[in-house]
């Protein structure tokens, strides 16, 4: 929220300078994220009118101006493309020193003497408008200073609002926080009701329910729409950030701004009547003010004429029924929709209004008809006009209504930890517009399910209609604190015996896996957990994927159902900038449809690209393989224990590279995959080089198995090795589970130490040497027993791989 300093001292007045006000503002809530001073060191700068202007015998593009300054007339060289004669501008005298720091002197242009310079906006550091003179007002006084006749100096100052204080989205509602702030009071607001003069109305028709629950509408006739708006007025919508447009739009910003009410101004002439607000239909369409046309779902309101869709309720007028210069009569609208009626449909369009972004946080139910007023009052000032009666549609039932919260001393007192005394309290909620009635704490009150509890001292808060967001005792308590100041609350050390927790030893922290992680070279990542449809769709991730019903945006509408899309998306961005090296991994929650809602798990993913091993002279550069993701996986479940009870098959997953890629298998549950991402999927990601992807739920590398002691032999080992022919389909890991099978309790390790293929073997096959070490707790083997061991292994290859031993 962006507003003009003098225009909020003109709702309360405060003594507080400048830098007491907005530290203030920041220390109630109201974060002040900048503070832009305006006018300030415009001494020299005076109102003038040209008298004429004749071009600069030796320069096509500079005129020779005559100025009266009030006090005679001085000659000043122009270049500016809108000087002319009777236009009024600010000059620059001599001496006068400028906002940028260009000190004005008597100069010679090209050989032509400068008394002076005349002035953009942007020059004088009032707006960013630099295209010519700052142009003023036809009666704007000649020789007045410019500081004075604009009412400088100001402060363009910009608050940060939280969701929960939608009644700061106005100047007025601002004002009520500092008034209790710096012990004031807002100054009353005079809102006549303007004089009826004519019977033009339009009906108007609710039949939205909940969603429309008041609309007020308005017909003027006769405005005289090309009247230029009054420069206070166009000063005070720039100082907030809204460039003027034309009168009745102004005029419907200008209140917006002020009382926090947004509203729309309609072409009567345009209109047939009546209006109403219903629910779009299905595939209904409507052309914005924006000249974009929108096709439209029942999720939408619309302000309609004669049923026909005219203006997007709550979000944006149509085009059709828009007022132009040419306008001369108007139909003005001030309605309530409801917060839930408004929420993400702007975003849905690729949207997002002033409008939509005030009625999405709530607007006071109540504010409609006085807006009205207020918006009357100055069209009929500036524009003329014949104002006819106000035209109002509500349904009572549906409007929010005021409920008294109740306020105790003792719980005041024990969730602060300090007294605060009574009349400090009660100056507070009234000075935030807040009906305050105490009530003793020896009577008996009653309210709702409540009659007859003994509650002790404290007060009824009803709070006004604007402050959605005091709803029980605790919003209460902070309205207090806050005004009150929380720099006096002590600070004060916990005292007592803090229980300390044992961590399992049957289970990790996630912690040590991050430790792990990074110790591998990986660096950690955090994605946002809401990814776009489409970058799902290119992964075959979409099934079973859960939009959001409010997305922040397009991009952003859908929970991952993987980590890997972000986390490849941010290696990407790292690549983009240089990085040739990049390791990233993730720990997050996934989601998925489930039949009771969503389905949530913790996952952990890793992407790596380029080379095995950071640039360096002991070892050749070579790419990232996948026995270096293997190795990094199998450290992680090191870590649980869990190495020798997981084994890694070919995977089938879309996304994944079908010859370098497989599924990891804890016992028979996939708990994950590893490999490189399919060239198709590399290529549609806009990625030329092989990305290296990990991906697995994290539960089962949390599960440790507590290490056990076990007799170490008093004997020695017996190593035979041998060598076998097996189709090249069956992994490794298979067959290394065979032969702790087959040679259970006789085996001490199985090592694979040669793997060939070539001439003088069969193709489809490859020669594996294994070397089995055996030994016994209780005896030393013989040679017969190790002769039956390597019969035992060969036998259950056969049996299961199909394998031959090897001459």
């Amino acid at each position: 929220m962006k507003f003009s300093e003098s225009w909020l001292r003109e709702h309360v007045n405060v003594s507080a300078s400048r830098e007491e006000l907005t530290a203030r503002l920041t220390a109630i809530g109201l974060e002040v994220e900048e503070v832009t001073a305006l006018g300030e060191g415009l001494a020299g700068v005076v109102v003038v009118q040209i008298l004429d202007c004749v071009r600069h015998p030796e320069a096509d593009r500079l005129q020779v101006c005559s100025v009266d300054t009030g006090n005679g007339a001085v000659q000043i060289v122009c270049g500016a493309p809108n000087a002319r004669p009777g236009l009024k501008a600010p000059l620059a005298t001599v001496g006068a020193i400028l906002p940028g720091g260009l000190q004005i002197k008597p100069a010679k242009l090209r050989g032509v003497e400068s008394f002076g310079m005349l002035c953009s906006a942007k020059e004088l550091g009032v707006d960013a408008d630099a295209s010519g003179l700052m142009e003023l007002p036809a009666d704007a006084p000649v020789g007045v200073g410019f500081a004075d006749f604009l009412g400088l100096p100001d402060a363009s100052i910009e608050i940060k609002l939280t969701p929960n204080r939608a009644d700061c989205f106005g100047v007025r509602g601002i004002a009520y926080d500092v008034a209790a702030a710096l012990g004031a009071r807002v100054n009353p607001l005079e809102v006549a009701a303007a004089v009826v003069d004519g019977d033009d109305a339009i009906a108007v028709e609710l039949n939205a329910g909940a969603a429309a629950p008041r609309y007020c509408g308005r017909v003027i006739r006769d405005v005289d729409a090309a009247a230029p708006t009054p420069l206070w007025m166009a000063e005070r919508l720039r100082r907030s950030g809204v460039r003027p447009i034309s009168l009745l739009v102004d005029v419907t910003q200008y209140v917006m701004l002020e009382l926090g009410q947004p509203m729309h101004a309609f072409d009567r002439d345009a209109l047939h009547g009546p209006v109403g607000v219903r629910v779009a239909r299905e595939g209904e369409k409507l052309k914005l003010l924006d000249e974009r046309e929108v096709e439209l779902a029942p999720g939408f309101l619309v302000v309609t004429d004669a049923d026909r869709a005219t203006a997007l309720a709550g979000v944006m007028g149509g085009w059709d029924s828009r007022v132009t210069t040419a306008t001369r009569n108007v139909f003005l609208e001030s309605a309530h929709f409801a917060p839930d009626a408004i929420i993400g449909r702007a975003r849905k369009l690729g949207l997002h209004t002033d409008a939509s972004h005030r009625f999405e946080r709530g607007v006071d139910p109540e504010l409609p008809r006085i807006a009205l007023e207020r918006a009357t009052a100055l069209i009929l000032q500036v524009g003329g006009g014949k104002a006819g009666p106000v035209t109002e549609a509500a349904l009572p039932e549906h409007l929010p209504a005021p409920t008294a919260v109740r306020l105790r001393r003792a719980r005041l007192a024990r969730v602060l930890g300090v007294h605060i005394d009574d009349a400090e309290v009660e100056r507070i909620l009234r000075a935030l517009d807040m009906q305050v009635e105490a009530f003793d704490g020896s009577a008996l009150e009653t309210v709702d399910s409540l009659r007859g509890s003994h509650f002790g001292g404290g007060w009824w808060v009803t709070p006004p209609t604007r402050r959605f967001d005091i709803a029980i005792e605790e919003d209460l308590i902070e309205e207090i604190v806050r005004i009150h100041g929380y720099e006096t609350i002590p600070t004060s050390t916990p005292t007592g015996a803090i229980p300390l927790v044992m961590q399992s030893e049957t289970r990790l922290s996630d912690g040590e896996l991050r430790r792990a992680i990074a110790a591998r070279g990986y660096r950690e990542t955090i994605c946002f957990a809401f990814v776009d449809a489409t970058l799902l769709k290119s992964w075959a991730l979409e099934a079973g994927a859960v939009a959001l019903s409010n997305p922040l945006s397009a991009e952003l509408a859908v929970m991952r159902p993987a980590l890997l899309p972000g986390l490849v998306q941010a290696a990407a961005r790292n690549m983009n900038h240089q990085d040739t090296r990049p390791r990233l991994f993730e720990l997050g929650r996934v989601f998925k449809a489930g039949a009771a809602g969503p389905i949530e798990t913790l996952r952990v993913a890793a992407v790596a690209v380029g080379r095995a091993a950071a640039e360096q002279w002991s070892l050749p550069a070579r790419d990232i393989d996948f026995y270096d993701l293997k190795g990094d996986v199998e450290s992680l479940l090191a870590l649980a224990g869990s190495t020798g009870r997981v084994r890694f098959e070919p995977t089938r997953v879309a996304w994944l590279h079908p010859g370098r890629s497989a599924d990891i298998l804890l016992g028979e549950d996939c708990i994950g995959q590893i490999g490189f991402l399919h060239p198709r999927l590399a290529k549609t990601l806009d990625l030329d080089v092989d990305v290296a992807v990990i991906e697995l739920d994290l539960e089962p590398l949390l599960v440790r198995q507590l290490p056990r002691a076990r007799v170490v032999s008093r004997f020695p080992a017996v190593r035979r090795d041998i060598s076998v022919l097996v189709a090249e389909q069956h992994p490794w890991s298979a067959l290394e589970a065979a032969l702790q099978t087959a040679l259970a309790g006789r085996v001490e390790a199985v090592v694979l130490f040669d793997q060939y293929q070539g001439k003088g073997v069969e193709p489809g096959f490859r020669s594996l040497a294994i070397g089995l070490i055996l030994q016994d707790v209780s005896r030393t083997l013989t040679d017969q027993d190790a002769d039956r061991a390597i019969a035992d292994a060969v036998a259950a290859l056969s049996a299961q791989f199909g394998a031959t031993l090897r001459g």
